[in-house]
């Protein structure tokens, strides 16, 4: 079965598809500044064919166009026919709580979807918007979501409830829902296989880092606590995002700067984070070049970013009892090796025997960070949320 998988953000289209035979990767690209000047696809086959073509690019609608166009074509296309496209795997970020796993497409879902628009105004749209053009260009073609909070939907009232007035959840269902989730499900999997541990008691905490980031609290499979809330702003310090803040300091802010909710939710999204912090930019490798350059504020931005992962890593050791194994992945934490050292510094009262030495310059690697007999395991999983979807997909077509 051939499973084409869709990941739609408010500019752009990744895309891969997948031969589930083997899970292999046939075909893989994107769609960038749909709706802006300069639009483009680039397309990547197997055989290491790439291709860059430009062109006004409107909608998604349009940007799926192409990427079918691309995937069928005589010169560069990995299949003859869009019949051989035999499901859709998209990705959504919020399912609130009427979606506990992944679920077929169907009217009455993109309906409740459509419902929750307003939890996730900024990710859930252009997710509808990859639904609706497979549903006009590939009419009859099997659809799936896959949601970033189903995972997480096993936290129970105490992990996920805020202490505001209980009203406010039930009308509004305002409570944390947790994001990354395909992240954390594929790669505590992945160590639960390698360890050969599917115990109920296995305590796994994963730390997804990238310019997004968040870490969960996982045990026997499950998620019991993770760091982001009703939206992917708390928690961690990001690239743009600032994570936890005081609420009573945003209301001083919005007071003192006479600044509005569009203009808040800017600065706490897109002006904040690393980038706030040092002034230089969200790309933790322009921040660590300017830190090693003697930038004061690059440097604390640093600290400020790697002192919040130690934390959460100890409040969810804590949460569970103990911890088995904690595994790095995402863009900066399968490749920023001084990270991964300056967050394991200090943690060794949790049992961790950390090998700086075999940490040191590793990169994008699937590898085990901690010296033989080290009670607590440390890994590098490079994550894979296509393929969670894809095989999700699979599953439910199949």
């Amino acid at each position: 079965m051939k499973i084409l998988v869709i990941n739609c953000g408010s500019s752009s289209i990744k895309y891969q598809l997948f031969n589930m035979t083997d899970e292999s990767v046939l075909a893989k690209g994107i769609v960038e500044k749909i709706g802006l000047n300069g639009s483009f696809i680039k397309n990547e086959r197997a055989d290491g064919d790439k291709v860059k073509l430009e062109g006004n690019i409107y909608d998604h609608q349009q940007g799926i166009e192409y990427v079918l166009g691309v995937l069928t074509s005589k010169k560069h296309g990995s299949i003859k026919k869009l019949e051989e496209i035999q499901a859709v795997g998209h990705r959504v970020v919020h399912g609130g709580e009427a979606f506990k796993g992944s679920v077929s497409i169907t009217e009455d879902m993109i309906a409740k979807m459509e419902e929750m628009v307003e939890l996730a105004p900024l990710h859930n749209p252009p997710n509808l918007k990859g639904i609706y053009a497979i549903t006009n260009l590939i009419p009859g073609v099997p659809q799936v979501g896959v949601f970033d909070t189903a995972f997480h939907q096993s936290m129970k009232p105490e992990s996920f409830m805020y202490a505001i007035p209980h009203a406010l959840y039930t009308k509004y269902g305002i409570r944390r829902y947790g994001f990354h989730g395909s992240s954390h499900r594929f790669v505590s999997q992945e160590l639960s296989k390698i360890l050969n541990n599917t115990s109920e008691d296995f305590k796994v905490i994963t730390c997804h880092l990238g310019n997004g980031a968040s870490i969960a609290a996982i045990k026997g499979g499950k998620s019991v606590d993770t760091s982001m809330g009703l939206t992917p702003v708390e928690g961690l310090m990001m690239g743009t995002r600032c994570g936890d803040l005081d609420v009573g300091a945003l209301t001083y802010i919005m007071n003192k700067e006479e600044i509005g909710l569009n203009a808040t939710n800017t600065l706490l999204n897109k002006h904040s984070g690393v980038l706030g912090i040092s002034g230089v930019s969200s790309d933790m490798r322009e921040v660590e070049a300017a830190a090693e350059n003697g930038n004061e504020r690059a440097i604390l931005a640093l600290r400020m970013y790697e002192y919040r992962i130690k934390k959460y890593i100890g409040a969810y050791a804590a949460a569970m009892g103990g911890v088995d194994a904690i595994i790095f992945t995402g863009g900066i934490g399968e490749n920023a090796s001084e990270t991964r050292a300056n967050v394991m510094t200090g943690l060794e009262f949790l049992g961790i025997d950390f090998d700086f030495e075999k940490n040191d310059g590793v990169r994008g690697k699937e590898i085990e960070l901690t010296k033989e007999g080290s009670r607590v395991k440390v890994w590098i999983i490079p994550t894979d949320e296509e393929l969670v979807i894809a095989r999700d997909t699979y599953e439910i077509v199949k």
